[in-house]
């Protein structure tokens, strides 16, 4: 009989997919002194920004992407005359017109060319500077920042599928709980799995017996029931949030998207507005005072695949919501994407290193200084100017 163990072994073999695999979304809880809130969710699969949040003002754009991210023509919602709101992200507006959502384009990590998922992950929750003896990093940015924060005390982490995310790794104490919730599979996942195991019928069959004993759902179900983990993802955040907790980070996965881009990317989308939206609506009068930051480990290319999807890139975009945002507008510029302002020739050009957002984030809300920010919880980073992300 399969064991769980013995599938999410196999699971390793997958490489590339395994990491925005669904089953290995987790989260994290942590108190912290004050009102302000902190919500770190962190996007596994690289999300396509230039899909996201459309520049269809950028004439080299449409040259690019022959069915992908093409503006307000073809049902994407301008923003500012020069972006445009993917159709996935459209629950989303009336937080962009209360001055609640925002996005920064262009943006990335330190990571460069390899484009591991794995690594890339790493490095974002790590939160270092360089990816030289990333695998021997023992501690996440979250934990560093809390390590700064007297009266801290860490509340219950609550992963799925992993023990604990690495954002919150380290010397400040966390604890893990697994919740009694059935866990269903995203379509992209579907179609992953199936692909993968397709023309094993060992893999085929056991992944499938594997999904039913780690779920409690039989096979019909699995394939027709929507998953919901996102909203019990964002219910029991806000729960913890509206109690002693300040800051939370959990995974939403389903963003590697190299085939079919327009229907995953949709669904994906779609899964994140109603996450943002379901920890609105828990948080009550404490969403006034939560910064929510959605980040990913990189981009995609810029140019549209042979099928109809994007491959590993460089640059990407950060969204950030809540009360306590300075929203409805863009942060950071733009690059253009003509030949040559592309890095290497085939990706988005960064602009800004994803971790000064986060920075500046918490140097507002909870006051860390920014010589700890640049020297400790974030090793090696330049701040820079304040980009004016929260109120």
């Amino acid at each position: 009989m399969l064991t769980r163990r013995l599938f999410l072994k196999s699971t390793a073999l997958i490489g590339c997919s395994a990491a925005a695999h669904p089953l290995l979304s987790s989260a994290t809880f942590a108190a912290a002194p004050g009102e302000n809130r902190l919500v770190v969710i962190i996007l596994r699969g690289a999300m396509d920004g230039l899909d996201a949040f459309q520049p269809y003002g950028d004439r080299n754009l449409s040259g690019l992407r022959k069915t992908l991210s093409l503006g307000p023509d073809h049902g994407a919602t301008d923003l500012d005359g020069f972006y445009a709101l993917h159709p996935g992200l459209e629950a989303l507006l009336p937080l962009w017109r209360a001055g609640q959502l925002g996005f920064a384009p262009a943006v990335s990590t330190p990571y460069r060319d390899k484009r591991s998922h794995f690594d890339g992950q790493n490095m974002l929750e790590a939160g270092t500077g360089t990816d030289v003896g990333l695998n021997a990093q023992q501690d996440g940015w979250l934990n560093r920042l809390l390590q700064q924060m007297p009266g801290q005390s860490s509340e219950t982490a609550y992963s799925v599928g992993v023990a604990q995310m690495p954002i919150l790794r380290g010397a400040a104490p966390a604890k893990s709980w697994t919740p009694e919730a059935n866990m269903t599979l995203t379509p992209q996942a579907q179609l992953l799995l199936d692909h993968i195991y397709h023309d094993d019928p060992l893999f085929r069959d056991a992944s499938r017996q594997a999904m039913e004993i780690i779920t409690g759902l039989s096979p019909e179900l699995l394939e027709s029931a929507p998953g919901e983990e996102h909203l019990q993802l964002a219910r029991f955040a806000a729960d913890r949030l509206n109690g002693e907790t300040r800051i939370a980070t959990f995974s939403v996965a389903g963003w590697d998207t190299h085939a079919g881009q327009a229907g995953s990317m949709t669904r994906a989308l779609g899964r994140l507005a109603d996450t943002i939206l379901t920890l609105r609506d828990a948080l009550g009068a404490h969403w006034d005072r939560t910064t929510v930051m959605a980040m990913t480990e990189f981009g995609r290319t810029v140019r549209e695949n042979g099928s109809a999807g994007t491959d590993h890139g460089t640059g990407g975009a950060m969204l950030a919501a809540g009360g306590a945002v300075r929203g409805g507008q863009v942060w950071g510029g733009w690059p253009g994407l003509a030949e040559g302002d592309l890095y290497d020739g085939r990706d988005l050009m960064p602009l800004r290193d994803i971790r000064a957002y986060a920075a500046w984030a918490m140097h507002a809300k909870f006051g860390i200084a920014r010589d700890v920010l640049e020297g400790t919880v974030f090793p090696g980073l330049e701040m820079g100017g304040d980009p004016g992300l929260t109120a």
